[in-house]
């Protein structure tokens, strides 16, 4: 087995190329549509942009149809239409875009013992929580399927009661006392960052989640099946927005996963999550469960501003990073706007978190269920869950930090898998900066290595729209332009600053350096008729399949590549 580093490193320089076909989709992606109809019976869900929502509400009542959704985050509203109203929609004055209801998916298998979960340690997160940091003071926001009552998760490591406030996005409503979390999706998100058990002792714990002190804020945008859509998490987010002072919401969690339709500055559902992070709210996304392929990361994780996380296996060895490797499922970039995704990775194979056994997961997976608390599950929603976790631990340490800071020091401080010869074990678009480690992140000085060239202020008024410095070869490869030579090698020559182009924005523009090979059109229906398009699969509903493999020696097997290359 070749032996590799997990290289520290403070911005650097790259020029990566990126193979093509690793292996096949793996992990928990979910959806569900709208149903099947024709001409003007029966109408679809849409989302109607204008100059504010009042104008968008008032235009569609206009024409006879239901507002369903206040979405004033995005100058918005949800709407039931039937297709004849959408094109007389399209014609009123005002009205700037209407867009489908986009289906989302959740991103991501010892009874009488507390189980040891592994990734703290594998982070470091453990040594922090020894001298008190551990999420105190620090409200996360998760956008999931809800939360299991579970006393680990109700209750903070010294014992307080950190569920700030619940809210359900599909029904508008506050979650009633007698709100049950059937899917476990979200429960195992949340316990990943803030689970308070304790596997070891009180003079030296153990805890399971990686901020086991941090506050909650529970958003329930994705019913027991995982199965979501844009109006009901836009709503959630616009929700979480307006609430952010009162709860000291720092951090929003979104498990979740869509496959691009536009450009990333005209989705509603970035929109939504721009307008969090100019707020001042961190975004971790998921990478998505789509990959290994270049091109692959869902929205919202390809808004460039926000922080998008991958998958990365420990190989069942938390203490040994030597056989660690890249998981199979992970989405890869870049965007289709030249950015690369994911920022960082994290652990997101086999994580062990908190679900109930009613719930649906366990019901259809017994086999990853301990009989009692624990479920095993892989995916980038994990990977997310675990960056959340740290960010809380970032943001205790230092709570002025800004948005753009937070996303520097995490990339700064990750730790790129590279082998014996210092070259690069995965690509940029595959690793980013590498994986993530909390304890540098927590102590990491650097500041402007994210988002840099970009202005989201002129990005949200559709003033100017940006690119990054991805394209592609003639031979099908991708690279980053500007960089030349081996940069890549990860010498003490090449720090954290001005040679750290990779994250360096350009102003999107016709003259934009895309080859004409460039992959924009199979795989993309970017066009406004995608609405009612006759391809367009409005399904019943989009269950757990067998499809959905949850199996951990599958997600392996299935990983050509490994984080640390083998002999």
């Amino acid at each position: 087995m070749k032996r590799i580093k997990h290289q520290t490193s403070s911005c650097r320089s790259w020029r990566i190329f990126l193979p093509l076909g690793l292996a096949a989709l793996l992990g928990l992606s979910v959806a569900l549509f709208g149903t099947p109809g024709a001409g003007d019976s029966p109408s679809k869900s849409v989302i109607v942009q204008a100059a504010d929502a009042r104008v968008a509400a008032n235009a569609v009542r206009g024409v006879g149809g239901e507002v369903t959704h206040e979405l004033g985050i995005i100058n918005a509203v949800g709407a039931e239409l039937t297709p004849r109203q959408v094109e007389t929609l399209r014609s009123t004055p005002g009205i700037k875009r209407i867009d489908a209801d986009h289906a989302v998916g959740v991103s991501g298998g010892n009874p009488a013992n507390i189980a040891d979960t592994g990734y703290p340690t594998l982070l470091g997160a453990d040594r922090l929580h020894q001298v008190g940091i551990d999420g105190s003071g620090v409200t996360v926001a998760v956008l999931d399927t809800g939360l299991w009552h579970h006393k680990a998760l109700d209750e903070g490591r010294d014992g307080h009661s950190r569920i700030l406030a619940e809210y359900d996005a599909i029904k508008n409503e506050s979650l009633g006392s007698k709100y049950t979390e059937w899917s476990g999706h979200g429960s195992h998100v949340t316990s990943i960052i803030l689970s308070s058990n304790n596997a070891g002792s009180k003079t030296d714990p153990l805890y399971n989640g990686i901020a086991p002190n941090a506050d909650v804020v529970v958003v329930r945008a994705f019913n027991s099946a995982g199965a979501g859509t844009y109006l009901d998490v836009i709503r959630g987010i616009d929700w979480v927005v307006a609430n952010k002072d009162q709860y000291g919401i720092r951090v929003l969690n979104l498990s979740l996963s869509a496959k691009p339709r536009s450009h990333y500055w005209d989705d509603p559902l970035n929109q939504a999550v721009m307008a969090a992070w100019k707020e001042g709210i961190v975004i971790v996304a998921s990478a998505g469960n789509s990959g290994p392929d270049a091109m692959t990361i869902g929205v919202p994780g390809n808004v460039p501003y926000v922080i998008t996380v991958g998958a990365m296996s420990d190989n069942y060895t938390p203490t040994d990073g030597t056989d660690d490797f890249l998981a199979s499922f992970s989405a890869a970039g870049p965007t289709a706007e030249g950015f690369v995704k994911p920022e960082i990775v994290a652990p997101g194979g086999h994580v062990l978190g908190l679900m109930r056994k009613s719930s649906v997961i366990p019901h259809l997976h017994p086999e990853f269920h301990d009989g009692t608390q624990y479920f095993t599950m892989s995916g980038t929603s994990q990977s997310a869950a675990v960056v959340s976790g740290v960010v809380a631990l970032m943001l205790q340490s230092d709570p002025s930090l800004t948005v753009d800071q937070v996303k520097s020091r995490l990339m700064s401080s990750a730790r790129p898998a590279v082998d014996d010869s210092g070259k690069l074990a995965y690509t940029v678009f595959q690793q980013g900066a590498g994986m993530v480690n909390a304890y540098d992140a927590v102590f990491a000085t650097g500041s402007e290595c994210a988002n840099r060239g970009l202005s989201i202020d002129l990005d949200r008024a559709n003033v100017q729209h940006f690119g990054g410095r991805a394209n592609r070869a003639a031979d099908g490869s991708y690279y980053l332009m500007g960089l030349e030579g081996d940069a890549y090698l990860w010498g003490d020559a090449y720090l954290w600053g001005d040679a750290y182009l990779w994250s360096d924005a350009y102003l999107w523009a016709d003259a934009y350096l895309w080859a004409d090979a460039y992959l924009w059109s199979d795989g993309y229906n970017w066009y406004e008729d995608a609405v009612y398009s006759e391809g367009y699969l409005w399904a019943d509903a989009y269950l757990w399949g067998d499809a959905y493999l949850w199996s951990d020696g599958m997600t392996e097997a299935m990983a050509i590549n490994t984080w640390v290359p083998q002999l």
